[in-house]
C-alpha cells in the first residue's frame, strides 16, 4: 500500500497502485506522489535511468489511476518528507501502467480549500478520497467493529429486523413502502425496531444487539438525517444498572479504538437536577452548572434583592458563570438576552436580568463579595443573576413553572457560552479525555408531558416504558385525569435514561412493561380505548399475553458518537453517503418521480396541489 514503505524496505522490488495525488516535472526527471487510503508515497521516474517509462508518465494528471514497479531507495538526508510516514523513502520506477484516466475534477482531494457543501455532496466519491473523510469513515469502522467485539464477548447476539414492517406511532413521521401485491396498503420503514427487540425477549434470546439503520421523516439539522445508524441493544432481567454498564462497557471500548482512554462509571443525575443545575436535559458539563444562590443568603438579603430587581423569591436566583471571558464592553453587557436560542424562546418577558456586576458590586459591596465566594465566580469570570420576573399583571408570566424558568436560564447560559467560545476554550480539544469527553447519566424523567395545544398529558416516551414502582399508587389514583392540567400524573417518574456527551443526547433507553395489566393502565391514562390499543398495538399486545420476562434496552447514535470523535460540526461528515437539509442525495439525484407504469402497477395515484 502506498503508505506502507520505510527505510527497512530500501532495495526491495515492490508494486504500488492508487490516484496520482500530485505531479511535479522537472525536465529529466518526474515526481509522483501516489496516493491510496493508507497514505502517499513519491514516485520518481528519471530518464537516464529508464527513458520509456519516463515518457509515460508524461501523460499523468491528477486522479490518474496508476500501477507502478520500481525498487524502494532511501532519500537523501536533505530530501527526507518528515510531514509523512513514508517520507524517508521513494520508489524509483521501472515499468508505469495507466489504469484509468481521469477527466479533470471540479476539486482535487489534495485541495486544502474546500469548494461549498453541495459541490462536496454531488462528487462524493472525489470528496470521499480527502484524508479527511478517509479517517472519519475509517474511525467509523474501527468504532462499529469495538462495540460489535465487547458485545459479542459479554454473551450478546447480533439479529437482524426487518426493515419493511408496519407504521406504528413513534413519535416523527414514517417513511412508507407501497406494496404491489396489497394494492392500497404499505410498509413503514422502521424509526427504531423497538417492538421487534422486545419481541426477541419474549422470545428467549436474552441480550440482543444490532447495529442498524433507522428511518425517520422528519426536518434535519446538523446533528439529524433522514436514515442513520443506531446501536440498539435489548436485554431479559436488568436493573437500570445493568444496562448501564453494559453501555459504559462498549463505549470505553469504542472510544478506545478512537484513541481516547475515558473513565466510568459515568456520573448520574435526575432529571430534575439536570434542569435545576443546567436548564437542560442533555447538559454540557464542560462548564460550570447554574448556583441558585438563595441557599447562600439570609432571608433579609434575599428580600431586599427581590424587590430591587423584581424577581420573585420562590423561584431560583440562577448565577450564570462562563469563565475565563475577561472584561467585557458595556455594549456587549447591555445586549446579554438579545440573541440566540434564550431571545427565541422569549426569554426576557419571563426572566429578569442583573448583567452589570461592577454596578451591582457598587450597591451591593458586601453582598456581591458573599455572592461571588458562594458560587465561586473567578476575577476573569463572567457572571449574571437572572430571576422570575415578578409581574402580576401578566398572568402567563406569573403561571410559568420553575421548570420552564430554568429552561430558559439554561438557553441562555449555552448561547453566551457559544459566544465567549473563544475565550474560556471548554469545548476545544486538550488531549485530556477525562475534561474532552464529559458523559452523564440523566435519570428519572417524567412519564408524562402536558400537551398545551391539545389540552391532554402525553407520554414523554413511546407507551411501553415502565414506571418506577413507588408511583404506581399515584398512577392508580388519577388513571382517569388525562386531560386536567393540574394532575399528579406530571409527577410520576417512568424508568427511563439518557446517556448525555458534552450536551449532545447518545442516546435513550428504559426498563419496558411486561405485565399486561399495568400496560392496560398505562394506555387508560393516556385516553386510549381497549379497541384502540388492539388496533395500534395488537400484534405485540398478544405477544405480551405469552409469558414475558421483565427486560429494558437502549439505543444510541452510532453517527453521533463518531461525528464527536471527529470533532466535526455534521453528521454528513461521517457519513458515506448524507443527504441535504432538504432530505436530497445529490449524487444519485433522488427523490425523483417514477414512471406512470410503476404507479399504475402500485395503484397510486398523486394528486397534485
Amino acid at each position: 500500500m502506498c503508505g506502507a514503505l520505510r527505510p527497512a524496505d530500501a532495495g526491495t522490488k515492490t508494486v504500488l497502485m492508487g490516484w496520482v495525488n500530485r505531479r511535479r516535472d522537472l525536465g529529466s526527471i518526474i515526481f509522483i506522489d501516489l496516493r491510496d487510503r493508507t497514505g502517499i508515497t513519491q514516485v520518481v521516474f528519471n530518464r537516464e535511468l529508464n527513458s520509456s517509462a519516463h515518457d509515460k508518465a508524461e501523460q499523468l494528471r491528477n486522479e490518474y489511476v496508476i500501477a507502478v514497479i520500481g525498487r524502494v531507495k532511501e532519500r537523501d538526508p536533505d530530501t527526507v518528507n518528515r510531514n509523512i510516514p513514508t517520507g524517508e523513502v521513494e520508489l524509483l520506477a521501472d515499468e508505469l501502467r495507466i489504469l484509468n484516466e481521469s477527466k479533470h475534477p471540479p476539486f482535487l482531494p489534495s485541495e486544502t480549500v474546500l469548494p461549498n457543501e453541495e459541490m462536496r455532496l454531488k462528487y462524493r466519491y472525489i470528496d470521499l478520497r480527502r484524508d479527511a473523510m478517509q479517517f472519519n469513515i475509517e474511525m467509523r469502522h474501527k468504532v462499529s467493529k469495538a462495540i460489535r467485539d465487547c458485545l459479542s464477548g459479554q454473551g450478546f447476539f447480533e439479529i437482524e429486523t426487518p426493515f419493511m414492517t408496519r407504521s406504528t406511532p413513534e413519535g416523527a413521521r414514517d417513511y412508507l413502502v407501497p406494496s404491489r401485491v396489497q394494492p392500497g396498503s404499505f410498509y413503514a420503514l422502521p424509526q427504531s425496531p423497538q417492538m421487534f427487540k422486545q419481541i426477541l425477549m419474549i422470545s428467549g434470546f436474552d441480550k440482543y444487539f444490532q447495529i442498524v439503520r433507522c428511518f425517520r421523516d422528519e426536518d434535519f439539522r446538523a446533528d439529524r438525517q433522514a436514515e442513520f445508524t443506531q446501536i440498539d441493544l435489548e436485554m431479559s432481567y436488568p436493573q437500570v444498572e445493568t444496562v448501564w454498564r453494559v453501555v459504559e462497557g462498549f463505549l470505553t471500548a469504542a472510544f478506545k479504538a478512537a484513541g481516547h482512554q475515558i473513565q466510568s462509571p459515568f456520573p448520574r443525575m435526575s432529571y430534575d437536577q439536570a434542569i435545576r443545575l443546567y436548564g437542560n436535559d442533555k447538559p454540557d458539563m464542560r462548564l460550570p452548572a447554574m448556583v441558585d444562590i438563595r441557599d447562600g443568603l439570609s432571608s433579609g438579603e434575599l428580600d431586599e434583592l427581590a424587590a430591587k430587581f423584581k424577581m420573585r423569591r420562590d423561584f431560583p436566583l440562577q448565577l450564570i458563570r462562563i469563565p475565563r471571558v475577561g472584561e467585557i464592553s458595556g455594549t456587549e453587557r447591555r445586549t446579554i438576552g438579545t440573541y440566540g436560542a434564550y431571545q427565541h424562546v422569549e426569554g426576557p418577558s419571563f426572566v429578569q436580568l442583573m448583567t452589570d456586576p461592577k454596578r451591582f458590586a457598587k450597591d451591593f459591596p458586601a453582598l456581591a463579595d458573599k455572592i461571588m465566594d458562594f458560587a465561586k465566580v473567578g476575577a476573569e469570570d463572567l457572571w449574571l443573576l437572572a430571576g422570575a420576573a415578578n409581574r402580576q399583571d401578566n398572568p402567563a408570566v406569573i403561571e410559568q413553572s420553575i421548570q420552564h424558568f430554568c429552561e430558559k436560564c439554561g438557553f441562555l447560559r449555552l448561547d453566551l457560552a457559544q459566544k465567549y467560545a473563544a475565550k474560556h476554550k471548554a469545548f476545544q480539544k486538550s488531549g485530556d479525555a477525562a475534561r474532552d469527553f464529559r458523559f452523564l447519566w440523566v435519570s428519572d424523567f417524567p412519564m408524562f408531558e402536558w400537551d398545551t395545544q391539545a389540552k391532554r398529558w402525553n407520554p414523554a416516551h413511546h407507551p411501553f416504558t415502565t414506571l418506577h414502582e413507588e408511583d404506581m399508587a399515584k398512577l392508580e389514583a388519577n388513571i382517569n385525569s388525562v386531560y386536567d392540567a393540574r394532575s399528579p400524573l406530571g409527577e410520576i417518574r417512568a424508568l427511563a435514561y439518557d446517556v448525555v456527551l458534552n450536551g449532545t443526547e447518545l442516546g435513550s433507553g428504559s426498563i419496558r412493561i411486561h405485565r399486561q395489566d399495568i400496560q392496560r393502565k398505562i394506555f387508560q391514562a393516556l385516553g386510549m380505548s381497549e379497541e384502540e390499543a388492539r388496533a395500534r398495538f395488537g400484534f405485540f399486545l398478544e405477544a405480551l399475553e405469552y409469558g414475558t420476562p421483565p427486560h429494558g434496552g437502549i439505543a444510541l447514535g452510532l453517527d453521533r458518537i463518531v461525528m464527536i470523535l471527529a470533532n466535526a460540526e455534521s453528521l454528513r461528515e461521517v457519513i458515506p453517503f448524507p443527504k441535504t437539509a432538504r432530505a436530497v442525495d445529490l449524487m444519485v439525484d433522488a427523490p425523483t418521480p417514477v414512471s406512470e407504469a410503476q404507479m399504475k402497477e402500485l395503484g397510486i395515484v398523486i394528486r397534485k396541489p
